[in-house]
């Protein structure tokens, strides 16, 4: 059975491998840049919507016009 190392042991800096953090880093540079595109999405998304229901609250009746596919 492997032994622990003691908890007020602080971790050997000779054993951090650099290609680990690197790798991790990447991870979260990856997940932060995918979160910031689907929020992009989402606003863009919420913003067609809120237009089209602001067109509705006021009354109109061609706030969303379907366009007939061509011949």
């Amino acid at each position: 059975m492997p032994r622990s190392r003691p908890m007020n042991k602080p971790p050997d800096p000779d054993n951090d491998d650099p290609g680990d953090r690197r790798t991790a880093a990447l991870i979260g540079i990856v997940v932060i840049l995918a979160l910031a595109v689907l929020a992009v999405v989402l606003i863009r998304d919420l913003g067609r919507q809120s237009t089209v229901q602001d067109c509705v609250m006021a009354g109109r009746t061609n706030c969303a016009p379907i366009e007939p596919p061509p011949r």
